[in-house]
């Protein structure tokens, strides 16, 4: 059952202006790219099955949660849209690197479809740095700050 999911998933990328796309189900965790990411850690297998009417194969891609390299949590942008610092260009900056911050801490702010989204930190930490510079877009799940 669980690769019919994996096989929906992927048509609805191959068939989309998506390049990414990560879920889990049944206590797995997929991740399915067209063009994908060098990956440090873990692994990803793909297997085909053969359909009988001469149809072309069906690609199943099979994936294990990636482990990071180093002792360093990433903050991800939970959306696509356009990266600031601060509420407006005349305030500071919300954080720099080495602050601690706290759950719940405001970070950034992202503006999708001209609303303002101010994100929050998921858990404590120092912020080691800041991957992305004010005002560039940014994408789903693309790494925004990186926590010591």
């Amino acid at each position: 059952m669980w690769k019919e999911k994996l096989k929906d998933i992927i048509y609805l990328l191959e068939n989309s202006n998506v390049n990414e796309i990560e879920t889990s189900f049944w206590g797995r965790r997929y991740r399915v790219a067209k063009n994908p990411a060098i990956i440090t850690g873990g692994t990803v297998t793909t297997d085909y099955e053969e359909k009988d009417n001469n149809e072309e194969p069906i690609k199943t891609v099979h994936t294990k949660a990636v482990t990071e390299s180093n002792n360093h949590d990433k903050i991800l942008s939970p959306m696509p849209g356009t990266f600031y610092t601060a509420s407006s260009p005349e305030t500071p900056s919300y954080v720099k690197i080495g602050d601690k911050i706290s759950q719940g801490d405001t970070l950034c702010i992202i503006e999708a479809m001209k609303i303002m989204n101010e994100i929050e930190a998921e858990k404590d930490g120092i912020i080691k740095s800041i991957l992305v510079d004010n005002a560039q877009p940014v994408e789903y799940n693309q790494p925004l700050f990186e926590l010591e």
